[in-house]
């Protein structure tokens, strides 16, 4: 039986961070939810470098990704993800509070799956995220294991 996929979760935000994991748990999703607070600590866990070092090496189903984070911005994650031949398979949803057309455009250059603007709504972020975690976590076929060798 193949080993249920953890997602990571990059958000600065401590409140969203909260309302994601109530969300996702609401779904009953069997998957480890990761958080990370900033993009660099994205990429340590991606690459497992730093803390993660020595961690189980595999990848997270999907990527739900803030746009705007210290050390590292999402962009600058996204791009590393998708020029990297052995990680550019896993999908990537930009999460975020940004409704600037720009970010949008830019971030399907450099290759993100899904683009989704945080609901101000309560009700409506939890349907959005419960949405997220259903179709990429259940309903998505991922690549064959062999192409994110």
């Amino acid at each position: 039986m193949a080993k249920i996929k953890r997602i990571l979760l990059a958000e600065d935000n401590e409140n969203d961070v909260e309302l994601t994991l109530a969300a996702l748990q609401e779904c009953r999703l069997g998957n480890e939810v990761e958080v990370v607070r900033d993009g660099a600590e994205a990429l340590d866990c991606i690459y497992r470098k730093g803390k993660y070092k020595g961690h189980e090496e595999s990848l997270p189903c999907v990527i739900l990704l803030d746009l705007k984070m210290p050390r590292v911005d999402g962009l600058e994650v996204l791009r590393r993800i998708k020029s990297d031949p052995d990680i550019r398979h896993v999908p990537v949803v930009m999460l975020t509070s940004s409704r600037e057309e720009k970010d949008l455009v830019q971030s399907y250059d450099l290759g993100v799956n899904a683009f989704v603007v945080k609901p101000v709504d309560f009700g409506q972020f939890l349907q959005a995220i419960r949405a997220l975690g259903m179709f990429w976590a259940i309903i998505n076929e991922p690549p064959p294991a062999k192409m994110q060798a």
